[in-house]
């Protein structure tokens, strides 16, 4: 089932957007702003031309519409069957637990990784980067404390 409520934030990734290398989001009263690094831009101007989007937001469906939660939901379970990953496990908002993680693995910064999710209470974003039993077990046989 998708959340026609959550508007997906890739409908304010659009050609000004793209121009201004940010994008703002408003979102359940939020105000947060998606920076587009360089890199990013690059190919994001390679794919419009490619595509011949000249206005207006980059991801589209077929028919012209903007990209939502449902249709990215649709493409990575087909994905699934190829990677031979189970599809119960894949849903688009494991994509922003990767980059929470990703983020908080380099820079080590909990107030930061708030900041640009959006989050007001950092308990909020603790829950993205929390570490399983399993890698706990893990730091602590690496440290080696039982001689």
């Amino acid at each position: 089932m998708c959340h026609r409520n959550c508007v997906s934030e890739l409908q304010y990734i659009t050609m000004d957007s793209l121009k201004k290398g940010r994008a703002e989001v408003n979102c359940k009263g939020k105000r947060r702003v998606i920076f587009l690094p360089g890199e990013l831009q690059r190919k994001l101007k390679h794919y419009v031309k490619e595509k011949g989007i000249t206005a207006g937001v980059i991801f589209r469906t077929r028919t012209g519409r903007p990209l939502n939660r449902c249709n990215i939901w649709s493409d990575m379970k087909k994905l699934c069957k190829d990677a031979q990953v189970n599809p119960q496990k894949v849903f688009p908002h494991n994509l922003r637990h990767l980059f929470a993680r990703t983020f908080y693995g380099l820079e080590k910064d909990i107030a930061k990784l708030a900041d640009l999710l959006g989050h007001s209470n950092i308990e909020t974003t603790r829950i993205y980067i929390m570490e399983s039993g399993r890698e706990h077990q893990e730091k602590l046989e690496k440290m080696k404390l039982i001689l």
